[in-house]
């Protein structure tokens, strides 16, 4: 593989994670500011290389050199002009040395540290001479790619960017910006990065620096809408606060992981960690971001599932009306409706088996049970769903999530669920373990929830994933998930169109707060002729409120409702007011969708019955 062609292959590939910080982890090790940290790389070579591997063994993709200001003109401060050659070549080299052959090495470059004057020739020929002598030597000593970083002044590093050309290296450029979006010198983020991704050695623009990573994912809706080019992201640590004389960042590496899956959900191709940030920070970025990746990034795989072997010929489908009564009101085109209800953390269903008998009574066409929700363990839902189907005269809906067992172990179960009676499923790919209360479990996902539903769909032929005929087949009503508020939403659009090529029949969307959001969604998709049930979720307090906006994947919650939540005083009056917007919205989407299916918040199945108003607002109150 030619240098440079690494980091082309793996952009192509999917999202390439980077490393942290390198001066404030030289800082916290006793170096003081005055000192020229570059220089460390010959004085001190074994503090640089311990601060390198502590990245790759948080499982980066590529590490940057310590050769930020390792140009003339900054290291002429400190009487070392004539060191460029060098101080950057001993970078490399030690850089080399941590990441062996599987890790990337990118050659980081920093500004001059001066105004460069652009109607002065000469101090452009200056500024010209030191980013060439710095970017030849990096290239010539080996690094992959060189990384310009932290640039403020456009003019400055577009002069960079025309020097680095000159290796014929890949070049990642990227700027720093406040939290207005802006440079120091006044210029937006869109058009500064616009400029950059024109330049044809540029395969890869983006932010680093000075700003945390809330603000970061800000400007970067903004950036991906305008920019053509794979997008980098590397935030501070947050803002530092100064502690005990020291300047500490304070985002914790669990808040910088939460930002790095919404970073790339929203399309950034290369993460990593700036100023303030650690291994450990990394490190759970890594195990989010691929987690997110393998869960979400790739395609659905039709390969995955049955080639017939042999002389199996499949089935006739049970006719859709004919499956289960869930089935016979959507094929009728009636209104339905549905709560959730979570499985119990033990093994005691009966609270659960009660508040379904009341939903029963109260004429709710079926209970569907979430698969693990939040990557969370639970009892069984399949054996919660056959309690509920037994005890309770009511039909169960069965999330069927993907994260948590292999192909093989999941026909299995779709099998067992048709031999019980229960024939209502909901296919998801799941949450990522990361997200949960099992940070260290692996996530599966040998099926995403394209191929798991064209899997359903073959064995209600009488077809398994191995191909072999059995009888009589299963006669699953196939539901699968939608997202209205997803950040791409012609991705979201594109997966919908292709759950529905694959069998799905009916859809359930994730919580939708604004009727703007599913109106919008709706339209992308009157060419799929399925009915489509609205999630509601019934807010219960501020707290749960910004729960939902902040921490839960694919929910947006206007901050229009924020604020309504922020109002009540009392807990009856937060209920009261989060059911009052859930009707609202209620009233507003009915009439575009056939159902609703509706949340009963921390297992209060009473609130999902007013919401849905089959009880009063008094009779909710009765007994909380």
């Amino acid at each position: 593989m030619s240098q440079g062609s690494r980091l082309l292959d793996k952009l192509a590939d999917g999202v390439v994670l980077g490393d942290g910080a390198m001066g404030t982890m030289l800082y916290s090790r006793g170096v003081f500011l005055n000192r020229c940290f570059e220089q460390l790389n010959i004085d001190s070579p074994q503090m640089v290389r311990q601060v390198h591997q502590g990245y790759v063994d948080a499982g980066v993709d590529f590490i940057e050199t310590n050769t930020f200001g390792a140009n003339r003109l900054r290291l002429g401060r400190y009487g070392l002009a004539g060191e460029v050659q060098a101080i950057n070549s001993a970078a490399v080299r030690i850089a080399r040395e941590v990441a062996g052959k599987s890790v990337m090495v990118a050659g980081a470059i920093g500004p001059l540290g001066v105004q460069v004057d652009p109607t002065d020739p000469e101090a452009g020929k200056i500024a010209m001479d030191a980013f060439l002598e710095q970017a030849h030597v990096l290239a010539d000593s080996g690094v992959d790619f060189l990384m310009l970083e932290t640039f403020s002044d456009l003019e400055e590093i577009l002069i960079a960017i025309r020097a680095s050309t000159q290796t014929g290296l890949p070049i990642v450029a990227q700027m720093t910006v406040d939290d207005h979006h802006q440079t120091a010198y006044g210029v937006k983020a869109e058009v500064a990065l616009s400029r950059l991704a024109t330049e044809e050695a540029v395969v890869a623009v983006g932010l680093n620096c000075s700003t945390g990573p809330a603000s970061m994912l800000a400007c970067l809706e903004g950036l991906v809408k305008v920019v053509d080019k794979p997008i980098s992201v590397q935030p501070n640590a947050g803002m530092p606060r100064q502690v005990d004389g020291r300047m500490i960042y304070m985002s914790t590496p669990e808040y910088m992981a939460e930002f790095a899956k919404r970073f790339y959900q929203l399309g950034a191709r290369i993460i990593g960690g700036c100023c303030g940030t650690t291994p450990e920070h990394i490190r759970q970025v890594v195990s989010a971001v691929k987690a997110m990746q393998k869960a979400f990034a790739a395609p659905a795989r039709p390969s995955v599932v049955a080639r017939p072997i042999g002389p199996a010929r499949p089935s006739a489908a049970v006719p859709f009306a004919q499956r289960s009564n869930w089935a016979v009101s959507l094929a009728a085109g009636r209104p339905v409706t549905t709560i959730e209800l979570t499985a119990p953390r033990g093994t005691d269903v009966g609270p659960l088996v009660q508040k379904a008998r009341l939903c029963a009574k109260m004429g709710i066409d079926a209970v569907n049970i979430p698969d693990g929700p939040r990557a969370s363990c639970r009892l069984s839902p399949m054996i919660t769903a056959l309690q509920i189907q037994q005890k309770a005269g009511i039909e169960a809906i069965l999330h069927v999530c993907c994260r948590d067992r292999n192909l093989i172990g999941m026909q299995s179960d779709i099998l067992g669920a048709a031999a019980i009676g229960i024939r209502n499923l909901l296919i998801i790919t799941g949450d990522p373990p990361k997200v949960g209360e099992y940070p260290h479990a692996t996530g599966v996902f040998d099926l995403d929830s394209i191929s798991l539903t064209r899997l359903v769909a073959q064995l209600n032929t009488g077809i398994d994933l191995g191909g072999n005929s059995f009888s009589p087949p299963t006669s699953m009503v196939i539901g699968v998930g939608a997202n209205p508020t997803a950040i791409s939403l012609a991705k979201e659009v594109e997966r919908f169109r292709q759950k529905v090529q694959a069998g799905a029949e009916f859809t359930i969307t994730q919580p939708v707060f604004d009727p703007a959001d599913l109106f919008r969604f709706l339209d992308q998709i009157q060419d799929c002729k399925i009915p489509v049930i609205a999630g509601i979720w019934p807010l219960t307090s501020l707290k749960n409120a910004e729960f939902m906006a902040n921490e839960v994947p694919g929910v947006r919650v206007p901050e229009v409702i924020l604020e309504r939540m922020a109002k009540p005083t009392t807990k009856a009056d937060a209920i009261k007011v989060g059911c009052q917007i859930a009707i609202e919205m209620i009233e507003k989407v009915s009439a575009a969708v056939q159902g609703l299916a509706v949340s009963a918040p921390f297992g209060n199945v009473k609130i999902a019955l007013a919401v849905l108003g089959k009880i009063t607002f008094e009779e909710l109150l009765e007994g909380n």
